[in-house]
């Protein structure tokens, strides 16, 4: 499933794209067809996201709820103008220059495609005639399409539109994300819902009321990371460990915001560093590690299940 870093960086390519612009909305599906005559010809004023659920907000007090889910992905393809300009498709800023011709007719144009979900994968850009905007491929929810700008939404759990009301009664209902809270207002909502829960931290940090954006990587390699057991009650632990969990989520989630992946061994350094980055193998200290030695006590990892999710911990590490 998509984490907190994931969506994050889909709002901006959004913010990038989209926002200020008419966006033609369909549902090649058919499941969204009324959501997307509500939102079709309008402008989108804002997107951003709060945790794993983006918002976009269009002309006329209506907004767009969008939650991935474990299987959603947002598919993006764009018109490139010239062979220097590739825009937010690779994490560049700007304006995108329109490309001559109307919207489905065929174009001598170079398209460059991104995957955007749990990862993201890019796609060299292509040449010669193609025909825009490009064909659905799959069961598309909802296309988003500007002149030169094509998004797809693949398997979401969550897409509807919304009033102010009902968009504000989610927001409400999501716990502090750093991206969105600021590290300080955040700690204090984090305390003030967690601090007398009687839950297993394992279980408190992937309830999305109480503090938004971790999935199940995050939350194995932050507990590790502050030693702290999984299944200890919350309402057990200092208030200096849930300030140190609160603090390194505000560390990790920028990162990951920026790099497009999880990282959480934050020590490396140099080629290490860059191995990490290339590589799922190298990036974690305990999740998808299970029996291996860890890599600072040697103690064999464990796994198990907490909520039918797959949990990850070093039992030498961290004690309860």
């Amino acid at each position: 499933m998509p984490e907190g870093h994931s969506v994050h960086r889909i709002a901006v390519r959004f913010r990038e794209a989209m926002v200020g612009r008419v966006v033609h909305t369909t549902s090649p599906q058919g499941r969204f067809a009324r959501g997307a005559g509500l939102l079709s010809g309008r402008v989108m004023e804002e997107c951003y996201a709060v945790g794993k659920q983006m918002f976009a907000q269009f002309d006329g007090d209506l907004h767009l709820r969008v939650h991935l889910g474990i299987y959603g992905a947002w598919d993006f393809s764009m018109q490139l103008p010239d062979a220097g300009h590739t825009g937010a498709l690779e994490g560049q800023t700007g304006e995108y220059a329109a490309s001559p011709g109307s919207m489905g007719a065929p174009r001598a144009a170079r398209v460059a495609r991104v995957r955007a979900g749990e990862e993201e994968t890019a796609s060299g850009a292509s040449g010669g005639v193609v025909v825009w905007p490009p064909e659905p491929v799959g069961a598309v929810r909802v296309r988003l399409l500007t002149e030169d700008v094509c998004a797809d939404l693949r398997g979401p759990t969550v897409c509807e539109v919304l009033t102010p009301v009902e968009a504000a009664g989610h927001l409400e209902r999501l716990g502090p994300d750093p991206a969105v809270d600021g590290k300080r207002r955040g700690w204090v909502r984090f305390r003030d819902k967690a601090a007398h829960r009687r839950t297993p931290i394992g279980t408190l940090l992937m309830d999305q009321a109480m503090i938004a954006g971790i999935g199940n990587i995050y939350r194995a390699e932050m507990l590790f990371r502050a030693g702290i057991d999984p299944y200890t009650r919350t309402v057990d632990l200092e208030e200096s460990q849930l300030r140190a969990l609160w603090d390194d989520w505000c560390r990790l989630l920028p990162i990951g915001i920026e790099t497009g992946v999880i990282v959480t061994r934050t020590d490396l350094r140099g080629s290490a560093k860059q191995d990490a980055l290339d590589s799922a193998e190298n990036r974690h200290h305990v999740y998808g590690r299970a029996g291996q030695p860890c890599r600072v006590c040697g103690t064999a990892i464990s796994l198990a299940q907490m909520q039918g999710r797959k949990l990850y911990w070093c039992a030498g590490c961290q004690r309860r």
